[in-house]
């Protein structure tokens, strides 16, 4: 009996082993980074906080407003043309008219909202470290919160010339920051997924 009692027991012990093991959780922590690199590839990092409209008019004495202007001149996106422009109705004065160069055309992501806006986009959040998460479950439907920090990746050649970091506050110390943000997710029948659908709140850009 007393051996018949140990083999039981032994078996029961493998049986129990056997079945923790089978539901171990796994590290999701890849996962985790694809599915927020993933949607952040839809929010890229741009020059100005609200899409501009182009082309648009500055008189050449306003140094502040035609520096950023002239600064993408200089890295191809912009033209720059010299026009006359009225200013209280019979006040003649030298101004820049900045319109789109070809190379601005192909780094320019329009406003599907506003024809004639949008913005230059240099580079997109990547996920550095997953430091925690919180899942509720393994099945779909479940949420986690995840807290990671991040870089920009992928930066545009004209937005580390420095032309480009000179005349727009906050570029360079944007491309050289490790910022922590916590996200939302949800597990689908196709992984995890970033719950916001909208653009970050975040989100900023290195002009007002």
């Amino acid at each position: 009996m007393r051996l018949g009692s140990r083999s039981i027991l032994t078996t029961a012990v493998i049986t129990i082993v056997a079945v923790t093991g089978c539901k171990a959780p796994k590290d999701q922590t890849g996962n985790l980074k694809t599915a927020i690199n993933h949607y952040y590839d839809q929010w890229p990092e741009c020059l100005w906080k609200q899409p501009i409209q182009l082309p648009q008019q500055h008189a050449q004495d306003d140094t502040a407003r035609i520096r950023p202007f002239d600064a993408l001149v200089d890295q191809g996106l912009l033209s720059r043309t010299p026009v006359e422009k009225t200013k209280l109705l019979v006040i003649k004065q030298a101004a820049n008219s900045y319109d789109l160069t070809d190379k601005g055309r192909s780094n320019w992501t329009p406003d599907p909202n506003n024809p004639g806006y949008g913005n230059f986009c240099y580079a997109h959040r990547s996920v550095k470290d997953v430091l925690s998460n919180t899942a509720s479950g393994t099945q779909p439907g479940a949420t986690t919160t995840v807290n990671y920090t991040y870089t920009l990746a992928d930066v545009k050649d004209w937005a580390q010339a420095p032309e480009t970091q000179n005349a727009f506050p906050g570029l360079a110390t944007a491309l050289a920051a490790t910022n922590q943000a916590t996200t939302t997710l949800v597990l689908t029948n196709d992984g995890w997924k970033v719950q916001a659908a909208t653009k970050p709140t975040d989100d900023s850009g290195v002009v007002q």
